[in-house]
C-alpha cells in the first residue's frame, strides 16, 4: 500500500498553461505571442507571486492588475476548472484501490483548491494548505502534518510534485519523490535528477508524465 501527497497546480491539475496566459493578458493584451508567454513561463516557474512581482516591475503595471487577473482566472475555475493532468484520475484511482491515502499539501489558498477540486469532481482524503499558517515548501511542515494526522510511517508515503522544492520538502520529511518534470514531457527526455533535486538524501524519480508514475507505485 502506498500512500500520495500530491502537489497540486502543475501536478495533479494541469493550471500553469492557463495561469501563464492570464498573466501575459494582463501585461500585453487577449492575444500575447509565444514569446511572451515564455517569458511569463519561465518567472512563475519560480512562483506565481515571483511572477506577478516581476512582471510588475519590469512593465510597469500596477501589481493589483495582475493579481486580479489571477483571481478572475480562480474563480472562473469554479465552473469552467483546469483539466487534471494526464493519467492524474488513472493514479488517484490506483492509490484508492490499493487502500492508500491521496493526499494533497499546496500553496493554494484552501477556498480554490477546494473549490477546483470539487469542479474536478475529484475527492481526496486530506488537503493542507499553506496559507491556512504553514510553512511553504521546502519546508516539510505540511508533509509532516499529513504523516501526523494519518499515521504514516515515511516508507509508506510518495510526494508527487513539479518543482524541485515538492522534492526537497519530501527529502526533509524523510520521503521519496517522484518528480513530473514537464520540460521532459515537452522534449522528450528526462532532466538529470542532480540538475533538478538538489537531496541526495531520498530517493526521487524523474517521470515525464504521471503515466509513468502509476508503475513506481508498486
Amino acid at each position: 500500500m502506498v500512500n500520495v501527497i500530491w502537489d497540486m497546480g502543475g501536478t495533479l491539475i494541469d493550471t500553469y498553461p492557463e495561469v501563464d496566459r492570464a498573466l501575459a493578458a494582463a501585461v500585453w493584451g487577449t492575444a500575447p505571442t509565444a514569446q511572451q508567454l515564455r517569458h511569463v513561463q519561465a518567472l512563475r516557474t519560480v512562483s506565481i507571486a515571483h511572477a506577478i512581482d516581476a512582471l510588475s516591475a519590469e512593465y510597469a503595471v500596477p501589481p493589483q492588475t495582475l493579481q486580479q487577473a489571477y483571481r478572475d482566472l480562480k474563480a472562473r475555475w469554479q465552473t469552467h476548472p483546469a483539466p487534471l493532468m494526464p493519467c492524474a484520475r488513472d493514479l488517484l484511482t490506483a492509490v484508492s484501490a490499493s487502500g492508500g491515502l491521496n493526499l494533497v499539501a499546496t500553496h493554494r489558498d484552501r477556498a480554490s483548491a477546494t473549490a477546483l477540486l470539487d469542479a474536478l469532481g475529484i475527492r481526496v482524503d486530506d488537503l493542507v494548505c499553506a496559507p491556512d499558517g504553514l510553512a511553504r515548501k521546502p519546508d516539510p511542515a505540511m508533509n509532516l502534518m499529513l504523516l501526523s494526522r494519518h499515521h504514516l510511517a515515511p516508507r509508506d508515503v510518495v510526494c508527487i510534485g513539479d518543482r524541485a522544492i515538492d522534492m526537497q520538502a519530501a527529502a526533509a520529511a524523510g520521503l521519496r519523490g517522484i518528480l513530473l518534470d514537464q520540460d521532459a514531457a515537452a522534449n522528450g527526455a528526462r532532466a538529470p535528477k542532480h540538475e533538478r533535486v538538489q537531496t541526495h538524501q531520498t530517493r526521487v524519480d524523474v517521470v515525464a508524465s504521471l503515466c509513468e508514475a502509476l508503475a513506481l507505485l508498486d
